[in-house]
């Protein structure tokens, strides 16, 4: 027997629906970014194989290195690019909105779009300022693919990466995308450094 649905009620469930699809709509979307992301770093791999912290100027926005020089953020700079995300504009445009809401650890007095988007505090904040931030735990299945973590390296220097797709063989523990010295890598390091931040930006 069907039951009829009474107009007022029609309409929340129309409204329900939408809502409903609109949820998978974006679900989607990230998805295809995360993947867009994930390959584009990969990409990286026997491509960026300098490690290449010098100041230099760079184009603006949309500006990079040589491809074969980079460092750790520069991974995530050229990958979230792929998704049409440019961290050096959008880090740039939050820092001078809200200069004194970064680490004023380089004695600037306001932003500098040639070095601002690839230094490890300043990804940090963005990210918090976005509400990326998501809990670290010691936990595997916590970190998602495209997810981004920082680390403090035993050196005291901090460090930023991207969580693959792919697992260290035989465990649950996802590898990571980054360069920390010895160009582009994919590598199972989640936990081999101490943890200091998560962030979640595609959702």
């Amino acid at each position: 027997m069907s039951r009829r649905i009474r107009p007022g009620a029609a309409g929340l469930l129309a409204a329900l629906l939408a809502l409903h699809a609109g949820g998978q709509e974006e679900g989607g979307a990230a998805r295809e970014k995360i993947a867009a992301v994930l390959a584009a770093a990969r990409s990286q791999i026997g491509v960026t194989t300098v490690y290449d912290g010098s100041y230099r100027r760079l184009a603006y926005p949309g500006g990079d290195l040589p491809a074969e020089r980079g460092v750790c953020t520069d991974v995530l700079v050229r990958a979230f690019r792929a998704a049409g995300v440019d961290l050096q504009r959008l880090v740039h445009e939050d820092m001078t909105r809200a200069f004194s809401d970064y680490p004023n650890l380089w004695g600037l007095a306001g932003p500098d779009p040639n070095i601002d988007h690839r230094r490890v505090p300043n990804l940090v904040a963005f990210f918090r300022r976005q509400g990326a931030s998501v809990p670290v735990t010691d936990r595997p299945s916590d970190y998602l693919a495209g997810d981004v973590v920082t680390w403090r390296l035993p050196s005291g220097l901090p460090h930023i990466g991207l969580v693959s797709s792919a697992r260290a063989p035989g465990t649950d523990r996802p590898l990571v995308l980054h360069n920390i010295g010895r160009g582009t890598r994919e590598e199972d390091v989640l936990f081999a450094y101490v943890l200091t931040g998560h962030f979640r930006y595609f959702r």
